[in-house]
């Protein structure tokens, strides 16, 4: 395999000489940040804690554990890997069955939803870039869809999630 002479790297952010002690650890024992009966959510690393470069969860779904349905971003790409289990992927076109060690990506704008249909639970990694404070959005989801309406719809673009069945079809 050949390699570029001038690769193209990112500007540099940090300008010291020597490095600094900065990481960030997360034992896998930490107790989930959220818990429903449906599953639960792990805060691995938020847009807080990245400094906005980007925000990792792992997401556990109990079976038959419905997610969102079919909508999209305008600031943030999200993308899917498989811990385990099975998942119902929709990547914009028709419905995959995503399983352990398969991941989806999704960019800017791209249509996605998913669920998990089958009779075990499921668990993937959830990764949004650049990060964006998600936190509010998982904890009140399931709050606000209760509530419904025009509440509802100002919360989920509050939280760049554009749902299908917001918006009329000439204006998606």
């Amino acid at each position: 395999m050949s390699y570029p002479e001038d690769l193209e790297y990112p500007e540099p952010r940090y300008h010291g000489d020597r490095g600094e002690v900065n990481a960030a650890f997360r034992p896998a024992g930490t107790p989930p940040d959220l818990s429903s009966p449906g599953g639960s959510t792990h805060y691995l690393a938020t847009s807080e804690s990245t400094g906005g470069e980007f925000g990792l969860y792992k997401v556990e779904m109990g079976p038959r554990s419905g997610g969102p349905r079919t909508h999209f971003h305008k600031a943030i790409s999200e993308s899917f890997y498989i811990l385990s289990g099975k998942l119902e992927l929709y990547n914009g076109e028709k419905w995959i069955t995503g399983r352990e060690g398969d991941f989806l990506y999704v960019p800017v704008g791209g249509l996605h939803a998913f669920k998990n249909v089958s009779d075990e639970p499921t668990s993937m990694l959830l990764l949004f870039a650049p990060g964006a404070p998600r936190e509010e959005y998982f904890e009140r989801v399931a709050e606000m869809t209760q509530r419904g309406g025009e509440e509802l719809k100002r919360f989920r673009i509050r939280h760049d999630s554009y749902f299908v069945e917001d918006f009329d079809p000439g204006t998606v």
